[in-house]
């Protein structure tokens, strides 16, 4: 799966977030492109982000850079690692989901 922004490793890491658990990267519905987070998306992408509709859960929009493992947005939601490889999240992800995600 090819990830945009500029990431660091192969992990799905980027220059923005970096960490053991920056494992993830999400696919933004306005270009169906991975990117590992909004600062990579605002600065490669060349187009405004458009935030997964709440009826649009069911969509694979996250990926797990340890295993390549899609989850659902819901899925992804729902959990604090891969349930395919255990991989952890990191938990600050959550304070970006609104950025990703429409919020009820």
């Amino acid at each position: 799966m090819l990830i945009h922004g500029k990431t660091i490793d192969d992990q799905t890491r980027c220059v923005h977030y970096g960490t053991a658990e920056d494992v993830i990267a999400i696919k933004f519905r306005c270009c169906g492109d991975y990117y590992p987070c909004h600062l990579c998306h605002a600065e490669c992408a060349g187009h405004p982000a458009e935030q997964w509709h709440l009826d649009e859960r069911d969509e694979h929009a996250v990926i797990c850079g340890v295993c390549s493992t899609e989850l659902t947005i819901a899925e992804y939601l729902t959990v604090s690692g891969c349930p395919a490889c255990a991989a952890p999240f990191n938990p600050g992800c959550a304070l970006h989901t609104h950025l990703y995600f429409e919020t009820a």
